[in-house]
């Protein structure tokens, strides 16, 4: 018999953030079942970024060493300017983030993360009782007859009872349909290219050689749309995600095929550097919809709880959606692994109301690529000093600037000045990526913004 405090928990979905979670919680001494609905467990083709507090978790979680064998390190992250391809923003990255935050800020192919995750869950010489992973495992009804041990039951009947059952399926989460919980899911009107480019074909053209000569996290600010770009492999693909306004297609079918010239057309007159780059992408570009959640701070029901995309998904503009599911895992392992089976009620309800406002601050640090009505900054639009006082009147909604140590845009001084006499200003710091300044009715603010921003815009 299993001790105690060694109790069950359900995690369904077996990506990044399910993986985390079931290898933070078997640390714990918890027995753990993971569902996985497809066939076959890994990830989309693509890169991710882990900033310091991601990697601090999975450091944390005994992982170092793999990591290392698969990271690409990028040494800085550079803005451009859409037009021209001119620098308006450079922070370096590399040692100083390992210095700062005590921990890196690395790239890698998802897959080899995922793969890193799921051997560490299943290593039957790591600590705690082994993972318990099935595939082909879409879950369709939660059966909580005994709300002390929520079943979950798949598709073809199978049914796998617990202590605990977290949601860790995604923005189409279907355990957090099962539960109850509301409608929170919003549209955002852009969607996203996403494309891995040959590393040597990069290196083989002179126009883009530079893209393999330092390693570097790079984003392209342009009217209604931005590109970002980093090495991957060591050098072996460049990840690229390219964020556009939405087509009806995309918006109906969520996610649709794509080809390179699709990548190419969608940045018509930008710097020549970028169609030569993008023209270098083969048969595997996608395009998919670009969704997030309204703010809610339950992401509990009794014994089944959220986590990641499922409660608190957010637009890809700071690349911390998986890097927040890695914290939530952190967090909900604590907790968990602090109490029996008796305290797992109260251990998640103490697991949500520390991450909400982790949440609000990441959501707000969002609204900063928002192409329309929620949130714009002057480097987003790449606009020059001027364009952007002529266009600034016609946004509509709440406003915010980012504006860090190192930052082009704004300075500390500057935002302190700027919120005193901006209405319904306030000053919010976000951890690791600066301070964000933001208010309401910007085209009230005209005045003073011309007054206090125009000597800080590039």
């Amino acid at each position: 018999m299993a001790p105690s405090q060694s109790y069950e928990v359900t995690v369904v979905g077996g990506g990044l953030g399910g993986l985390t979670t079931a290898l933070a919680l078997r640390q714990r001494g918890l027995r753990v079942t993971v569902l996985e609905q497809a066939a076959e467990l890994g990830e989309a083709g693509a890169g991710i970024q882990t900033a310091p507090n991601a990697s601090r978790v999975l450091m944390g979680l005994g992982l170092r060493p793999q990591m290392e064998a698969i990271h690409t390190e990028p040494l800085d992250q550079v803005r451009r300017r859409w037009k021209d391809g001119r620098i308006v923003g450079l922070t370096s990255l590399g040692q100083r983030c390992k210095d700062q935050f005590n921990a890196p800020y690395w790239h890698y192919h998802r897959a080899d993360l995922h793969r890193v995750l799921l051997d560490a869950c299943v290593d039957p010489a790591g600590p705690g009782p082994v993972v318990d992973v099935h595939t082909a495992s879409k879950v369709v009804e939660l059966d909580r007859t005994d709300p002390e041990r929520p079943v979950a039951v798949t598709e073809d009947g199978r049914r796998y009872a617990g202590d605990v059952l977290v949601g860790a399926d995604g923005i189409r989460s279907r355990t957090r349909d099962l539960m109850g919980a509301p409608d929170t899911l919003l549209f955002s009107g852009e969607m996203a290219y996403r494309a891995l480019i040959p590393g040597e074909l990069i290196a083989a053209d002179p126009a883009t050689r530079w893209l393999v000569d330092r390693f570097q996290s790079t984003i392209w600010y342009g009217p209604d749309r931005h590109l970002v770009h980093y090495m991957i492999r060591g050098g072996e693909y460049l990840n690229v995600v390219a964020c556009v306004p939405c087509t009806d297609e995309v918006a109906e079918k969520w996610s649709v095929s794509a080809t390179a010239q699709d990548l190419v057309d969608a940045f018509p007159g930008w710097d020549d550097r970028v169609p030569a780059m993008l023209s270098k992408a083969k048969e595997d570009v996608s395009a998919f919809a670009l969704h997030h959640r309204r703010r809610d701070p339950v992401w509990t029901d009794g014994r089944v709880a959220l986590l990641g995309d499922a409660c608190h998904a957010m637009l890809p503009y700071q690349a911390q959606g998986a890097s927040q599911a890695m914290e939530d895992a952190a967090v909900l392992a604590e907790e968990l692994g602090a109490v029996t089976s008796a305290g797992v009620e109260g251990a998640l309800v103490a697991r949500s109301w520390p991450r909400w406002p982790r949440r609000e601050q990441e959501l707000r640090a969002r609204w900063l690529a928002s192409c329309d009505t929620e949130a714009v900054t002057a480097t987003h639009r790449g606009f020059e000093s001027e364009d952007f006082f002529d266009w600034w009147p016609s946004v509509p909604g709440p406003t915010a600037l980012l504006y860090g140590a190192d930052s082009p845009v704004v300075t500390a001084e500057g935002a302190a000045e700027a919120a005193r006499l901006l209405p319904s200003a306030a000053s919010v710091e976000i951890p690791e990526a600066g301070h964000m300044l933001f208010w309401d009715n910007p085209a009230g603010a005209l005045a003073a913004l011309r007054q206090v921003l125009r000597p800080m815009l590039v």
